[in-house]
C-alpha cells in the first residue's frame, strides 16, 4: 500500500487575533473576504490588507460554509443560513452531530460537515438536513473543504495538527500537511486558487497555508 505525500505546511501569513470569545471556531471565503467565526461574531476581513470589513453578531461556534450567495453557520446543534449583509437567519436545520459537530463546508449543492470525535464527514441535504451519506477518517476531523474535485480535513489530536487530503469514497488519505507545533487547525476553506484558510482555535488566529500542487 503506497504512504500519503507527508510535508510541512507552509504558512504564509496570519491574521487576527479577532474578537468575540477569543477562539477561531470555523473559516469560509466569500470569493472576496475571509470569513471567521469567533463564537459570538462572524468577522470578514481582507486577505489582502487584513483589515476587518464587516462583522455580524450571531451565535457561530462551530464551521461556517459560503454557497455563493448565503453563510451558513454552526450553531450549536442547528446550521443556520444568514444573509450575509444584514446577518438575518434565514433559515435553520439541525445539525447531524446535534452539537458534536466541527467543520462545514459547501459543494456541488450540499453542505459537508464535520464530526470531531465521531471522525466522519456527513454529506447533507441544505433544506432538511438529512445525512446524504458520511465519509470515515481515522483522525478528529475539524474543518472540511473541497476544492478542484479534492476533499481535505483538518485534524487536531493533542498537539498535532494536520491538513489531509482524503480519497472521498474510501477515505483513504491521499496526502498530509503537517502544522508546526502550536498551530491547530480548526475552521478550513479554500480560496478556490492557491491558499487554503485555516482557523487557529484558542489562538484567535487564521492562517493561511500554501495549497500544494498537484504532480
Amino acid at each position: 500500500m503506497n504512504r500519503p505525500a507527508s510535508s510541512a505546511a507552509e504558512i504564509v501569513r496570519e491574521y487576527g487575533p479577532f474578537g468575540g470569545d477569543g477562539r477561531v471556531h470555523g473559516v469560509t471565503h466569500d470569493g472576496e473576504r475571509v470569513w471567521a467565526a469567533t463564537g459570538t461574531q462572524l468577522v470578514a476581513f481582507d486577505p489582502a490588507s487584513g483589515a476587518t470589513l464587516h462583522t455580524l453578531d450571531c451565535a457561530c461556534d462551530a464551521g461556517s460554509a459560503f454557497d455563493g450567495t448565503h453563510l451558513w453557520q454552526i450553531a450549536e446543534a442547528r446550521i443556520d443560513k444568514i444573509d450575509p449583509a444584514s446577518g438575518r437567519v434565514l433559515a435553520s436545520i439541525p445539525a447531524p452531530g446535534a452539537g458534536a459537530d466541527s467543520g462545514l463546508t459547501w459543494a456541488e449543492g450540499h453542505l459537508w460537515v464535520g464530526q470531531y470525535r465521531d471522525r466522519r464527514i456527513h454529506q447533507i441535504d441544505p433544506a432538511t438536513g438529512r445525512v446524504l451519506r458520511s465519509i470515515e477518517s481515522n483522525r478528529f476531523v475539524t474543518g472540511v473543504t473541497w476544492v478542484d474535485g479534492e476533499l481535505w480535513h483538518g485534524t487536531w489530536e493533542g498537539e498535532e495538527s494536520e491538513l489531509r487530503r482524503i480519497e472521498p469514497a474510501s477515505g483513504a488519505v491521499l496526502e498530509r500537511l503537517a502544522m508546526p507545533a502550536g498551530s491547530g487547525v480548526s475552521g478550513l476553506e479554500s480560496d478556490g486558487a492557491g491558499l487554503f484558510y485555516c482557523g487557529g482555535g484558542p489562538s484567535g488566529t487564521v492562517r493561511a497555508v500554501r495549497r500544494p500542487r498537484a504532480a
